[in-house]
């Protein structure tokens, strides 16, 4: 069975709160990764390769610059893995 939307948005969370090491209660779907939860290019990278990993998909550097916050992540993704 697929997973449901808010399943992918929970997972995408979890993984992001987890390589950047906050507490899921403070990210916000706007919240921006960078200034609000000091997050670097690394940091970056590491989540892209993990969402690449848990959904089977590829992800082109280049939309490192969309991915900013939990929804830019999940477009991203969305779009790789060509989500309806």
């Amino acid at each position: 069975m697929a997973a449901t939307t808010e399943e992918r948005r929970e997972t995408i969370k979890d993984i992001v709160c987890d390589i950047l090491e906050i507490d899921p209660e403070d990210v916000t779907a706007t919240s921006l990764f960078k200034e609000d939860h000091d997050a670097d290019s690394l940091r970056a990278i590491e989540i892209l390769a993990s969402l690449e990993k848990e959904f089977n998909v590829v992800i082109n550097q280049t939309e490192l610059g969309r991915m900013v916050n939990l929804d830019g992540v999940y477009e991203v993704v969305a779009e790789s893995a060509d989500w309806k």
